[in-house]
């Protein structure tokens, strides 16, 4: 028994593995070998090897893009964190026979592509959209409001769509949270709000890192819901998507990618530190209150 076990293990490991190698390794250390490389128009990247691609990121256009979007990437972040978190605590607090109809609710929208989803809010909020029209019947505007096409477009889009991303490991760090710290606090003295930010906050910090993770790096590269929503109020994913599939500059594209994975590697590092915070405190002393 004991060896069929380990022989599964072998073969499970073994198969990640080599998955991981093909398909996220080796892809990532082209993007890294071709961002060194320089523009070619007959063979798309050749050599000599350069550094020049990493500076024009710091052009005064690209930095203004990068801003930009780690500005509408944070407001959807921050949307969906003040919406996803209090959704998450009722979740928990309910019983659990209706949980996983709730999580069912809130993984639905994964069943129907998020490019129809992006199709659907253009036409919501377009000048001859629901909202205008419903505004327009209502007498409270005299002519359709300029929704679609603007940042606030974009950043609804971003909510709309990265929404379950928040909510899951939100949920999942607020079930793990033992409810007998909230008793004992409530018991010395503690009010709501007091428990709420001494105990369940910093308990819940890797899951609120994690959603912040799941929802912030894919925000910058959602290039579509940009597209569609955004007019010229682009995302990184649009800078990397035309220098990839229009200008055919491929080095440049790779490098801005490359930005984006070293982005990715210090949100990790800021979760692996919130997670290590939690295991070191351990628990909650009676001087926090």
């Amino acid at each position: 028994m004991k060896q069929h076990i380990s022989q599964f293990r072998f073969w499970a490991i073994g198969l990640i593995t080599v998955w991981l190698a093909l398909f996220v390794f080796v892809p990532n250390l082209l993007v890294l070998i071709t961002s060194f490389l320089t523009r070619d128009t007959v063979n798309t990247i050749a050599l000599p090897v350069n550094v020049e691609n990493y500076v024009r990121t710091l052009d005064l256009l690209y930095l203004q893009v990068l801003v930009d979007s780690l500005g509408m990437s944070l407001l959807a972040m921050i949307v969906c964190l003040l919406i996803g978190y209090p959704f998450a605590m009722c979740i928990v607090q309910l019983p659990k026979r209706w949980q996983p109809i709730l999580l069912f609710l809130v993984i639905l929208p994964f069943w129907t592509n998020s490019l129809v989803r992006t199709y659907a809010l253009q036409f919501i909020l377009g000048n001859k959209g629901l909202i205008n029209n419903l505004l327009l019947s209502l007498g409270l505007i005299e002519k359709p409001l300029q929704l679609l096409y603007t940042k606030f477009a974009v950043v609804l889009g971003l909510s709309y769509i990265l929404l379950p991303f928040m909510v899951l490991p939100l949920f999942s760090a607020l079930e793990k949270v033992d409810v007998r710290l909230l008793h004992a606090a409530k018991d010395l003295g503690a009010g709501a709000f007091s428990r709420f930010w001494r105990i369940t906050v910093p308990l819940t910090s890797p899951g609120i890192v994690a959603g912040c993770l799941m929802v912030l790096l894919p925000a910058m590269g959602m290039f579509y819901i940009s597209d569609l929503l955004g007019g010229k109020n682009l995302l990184l994913g649009n800078v990397i998507k035309t220098q990839f599939l229009n200008t055919r500059d491929w080095p440049f594209g790779s490098a801005l990618s490359v930005l984006l994975i070293v982005l990715l590697g210090f949100m990790l590092w800021l979760y692996f530190r919130a997670a290590k915070f939690v295991s070191r405190q351990g628990g909650i002393n009676d001087s926090d209150f």
